[in-house]
């Protein structure tokens, strides 16, 4: 059980916003089509393995989804190291939020998660009403298990491909100041902060701050 953060937006807001996501994703899923075609190729061409990744994730009222992504790992690849790392990192370990020199990451995936463009597909989930544009990200369920009930509450509203955490941060930041902003933004969430926070990913990518 955790209980909701006050701050609790208008119908008005939850109605605009939704209607921003879906918009915005169909806009960039068909007006991103030649490119979007571009990385399958070059990810099929680059190792062996299916294009599309998918993840369970956790949602709002953490109800457990499935979320999509640009394969960058190779096929079959061990998730054990990358478990005991999340576990230390949200336990309060001194690490970064994501880990350097991963050995399971191909060639076109290093490129492709340094310039955030992984995410893309989950503009998919945006649509089926699972994920908005802008949110607290969804953790995987090997991440949620750790979760305290502070951190659970980060699951009060939908996961987001971006958020206020993300364009201040991008990975740098520790796992208690990664709740604290998401949080934050939870309480102050309003359309006005959506475009904003959309608006500074932007530059944010193109800093490649924080990428792997």
């Amino acid at each position: 059980m955790f209980t909701a953060p006050t701050g609790r937006p208008s119908v008005r807001y939850e109605l605009s916003k939704r209607t921003l996501d879906f918009a915005l994703a169909l806009l960039l899923l068909i007006a991103g089509i030649p490119v979007w075609l571009l990385i399958a190729v070059l990810i099929k061409l680059d190792s062996q393995g299916p294009v599309i990744y998918s993840a369970w994730v956790h949602g709002r009222g953490c109800r457990p989804f499935r979320y999509y992504k640009f394969r960058t790992m190779r096929t079959g690849a061990p998730t054990t190291a990358h478990q005991a790392f999340v576990a230390a990192y949200i336990k309060g370990s001194h690490l970064q939020a994501k880990l350097r020199n991963d050995s399971r990451v191909t060639r076109v995936g290093r490129v492709l998660r340094a310039w955030s463009l992984d995410e893309v597909p989950q503009l998919v989930n945006v649509l089926l009403g699972d994920m908005s544009l802008v949110g607290p990200r969804p953790p995987l369920t090997y991440e949620f298990e750790h979760y305290s009930a502070r951190a659970k509450r980060r699951l009060t509203v939908r996961p987001g491909i971006t958020g206020l955490h993300q364009v201040n941060s991008r990975g740098r930041a520790s796992f208690r100041r990664l709740v604290a902003t998401d949080l934050l933004y939870i309480r102050r969430r309003s359309l006005a902060l959506d475009l904003v926070i959309l608006a500074r990913t932007i530059p944010a990518v193109l800093s490649r701050r924080g990428a792997v």
